[in-house]
């Protein structure tokens, strides 16, 4: 393993395809190596997880040389839940050499081989990487070489580590021997390009997984498990959600019952922003190279943007609204009565993300974004941030989700006026710390022009989601777009302007819930809310009555006159997790009445029978109060 990142953002190995019926996944997958320390850490505890997954890694590379002598080393980084190493090896591998390096992997578990810091001089290194034929390190040691060069510093060392046997370039920590790792399972291997670029060498990568104990694997395992059956990509297709096509790589095609989950939560985000005072606002989608110029985007990112030649011009598909609010906000003159102003867009955005680490509606090139630009005094800054931290909890308590909040600060490669940064992350600072409750501090992981509060959930499955956004920005739309109000004594001021984002991406926070509620939504979320089920053609009739009756209350529901037994019926319907099931026989028509079943109610459990008024009622208040069971 190295202490260089590759760029690409972090995956946790539930993200890997398992290794299933004899077939290896041919994904490509990109990470970064972790941050590190120099010493060694002992791994009796949980806090040490990410240096006995390290030390793993490593036993793993030692086990691929030991049955692989020509292989060539990647990097081989901890990771969420697990770690994995890059190997470029002569044929791909197989579900049988899995077992074969767990089993090596275990035999050097049981020799308990202390892991051994040492430094060599860096010709001395580079010499050893050289001789063992491993080009990946030679090529590190040499960009490390070339980067101490530029910045006039002392070449550096190599730092490796041993234990028993096996060198790797690293700079740890480690557990202090190999006998200190405890229970592992390989998990998948997957394809990756060297050092994520697809120009470069195609390695394969095993991903896998460590914990302190047996518990903790088999609860880990469980977890991959549900994961597995819960994989959003398999229930959007299972429940008619969307699909995704080869004529447009990372882009979804919504289907109708998508599309209505969809405009669902738009509308109750639209109803939020209406009592707060927002004023919804649309801007172009092809916009000039030199708006992007103007706010510092195009040397940050144009890489990941699309671009468009016209009439020898460069344009490029947007992949933020931020910048175009401004147009609107500088069609006036504005006085310090009028803030503070909340625009609200849902914007498509594109973004040029390698096709490699597309993924489903988790990681896609084109996306609608719940955006919001607030342009506020500095005296108005606390209250609205605190306002927008009641919005983040109203909205993700509609789906049982409590958020979470991390204060990020200024990054090394940050735009504007030092001054100017110190007073707006101690404006933020304020704010949170008048919000009340507990937060966490990132240092240096605002965005280049804004100190940011990142927003985080945990879903059903424990697993940790970075969400919602919300950066105070006294530098870029101000600044560079000469943004301006007219204070109480006729001069001149800079308003501060707040990004914020609550759902984010739609289709990442779609993605997300599917899998949360792994695609049992709550009724006021579900696509389809109820099913009407007549027993026999002779009922349809009352059936599409009874229909009416709901979607007059505002309710989704559809009837199956298909010619399918009842029994099939409810099945289908169960299948696609519809929140309730009304049967109607002869007996329920002469009384006005349907037979409710609920989703997921036991075999013995007794139907409820209820008017058509009453059932339109009540499931009319069930959708209004967000209730999830």
């Amino acid at each position: 393993m190295t202490d260089v990142k590759n760029g690409a953002k972090q995956v946790s190995a539930p993200d890997a395809a398992e290794v299933d019926d004899g077939e290896l996944d041919e994904g490509l997958f990109d990470a970064p190596e972790r941050g590190s320390a120099d010493e060694l850490l002992d791994a009796g505890a949980h806090t040490d997880l990410d240096a006995m997954r390290h030390s793993t890694a490593h036993v793993m590379a030692e086990a691929v040389i030991d049955l692989f002598p020509r292989t060539q080393l990647g990097i081989g980084p901890a990771i969420a839940d697990g770690f994995y190493y890059d190997f470029k090896l002569d044929r791909p591998l197989t579900p049988a050499d899995l077992a074969a390096i767990e089993e090596r992997m275990a035999a050097s578990v049981a020799a308990d081989h202390p892991f051994v810091r040492r430094e060599l001089a860096a010709d001395e290194g580079r010499a050893f990487f050289v001789e063992r034929d491993q080009p990946f390190k030679v090529e590190i040691l040499d960009d490390l070489a070339a980067r101490a060069k530029a910045d006039g510093s002392p070449m550096p060392a190599t730092t490796v580590y041993d234990h028993g046997p096996f060198v790797d370039l690293c700079k740890g920590p480690h557990v202090a021997s190999t006998g200190k790792i405890g229970p592992f399972k390989l998990l998948a291997v997957s394809g990756a390009y060297w050092r994520g670029d697809e120009k470069r060498p195609s390695l394969q990568r095993i991903y896998g997984t460590v914990w302190d104990n047996q518990d903790d694997l088999d609860a880990y395992l469980w977890r991959r498990s549900e994961a597995k059956k819960r994989d959003h990509r398999r229930l959007g297709v299972q429940l008619d959600l969307f699909s995704f096509h080869d004529v447009s790589p990372g882009s979804a095609f919504w289907h109708p019952k998508g599309q209505k989950m969809w405009r669902t939560l738009e509308a109750e985000m639209r109803r939020l922003q209406d009592r707060r005072g927002y004023q919804e606002v649309s801007t172009p989608i092809l916009v000039h190279k030199k708006l992007w110029e103007q706010s510092g985007h195009w040397g940050h990112y144009d890489d990941n943007m699309f671009r468009v030649e016209v009439e020898s011009q460069t344009f490029s598909l947007k992949p933020m609204n931020c910048p175009e609010s401004t147009f609107i906000y500088r069609s006036k003159l504005r006085s310090y009565r009028d803030l503070p102003i909340r625009y609200s867009e849902y914007g498509r955005l594109h973004r040029n993300e390698r096709s490699g680490t597309l993924s489903g509606l988790t990681r896609v090139r084109q996306f609608i974004q719940d955006d919001g630009h607030i342009y506020v005094r500095p005296d108005q800054l606390a209250d609205e941030i605190e306002a927008l931290l009641g919005e983040v909890r109203e909205a993700y308590s509609w789906v049982g989700l409590t958020p979470r909040f991390a204060f990020a600060t200024k990054p090394d490669k940050a735009i504007g006026d030092p001054a100017l940064w110190e007073r707006a992350e101690a404006l933020v600072k304020a704010a949170l710390d008048r919000a009340g409750g507990d937060y966490m501090v990132k240092p240096k992981d605002g965005t280049f022009y804004a100190p940011k509060i990142d927003i985080y959930i945990d879903d059903a499955l424990g697993r940790e989601w970075q969400m919602a956004t919300i950066q105070a920005d006294l530098v870029m739309l101000p600044e560079r777009f000469d943004l301006t109000y007219v204070d109480e004594d006729g001069k001149q001021q800079r308003p501060i302007a707040i990004h914020r984002a609550i759902y984010g991406s739609l289709e990442r926070f779609i993605g997300i819930l599917i899998e949360h509620f792994a695609g049992a939504f709550p009724l006021w979320l579900a696509p389809v809310q109820a099913v009407v089920i007549p027993i026999a053609d002779r009922h349809n009739e009352a059936g599409q009555e009874l229909a009416g009756v709901l979607r007059a209350s505002g309710l989704r529901v559809e009837v199956d006159e298909s010619s399918n037994r009842m029994q099939y019926k409810i099945r289908t319907a169960q299948e696609q997790k519809v929140p309730y099931m009304l049967i109607l026989g002869d007996r329920e028509i002469e009384g006005r009445a349907v037979a409710v079943r609920r989703r997921g109610a036991a075999k013995d459990e007794p139907q409820e029978t209820l008017g058509w008024d009453a059932l339109a009622e009540r499931l009319a208040t069930e959708q209004r109060e967000h209730r999830i069971d």
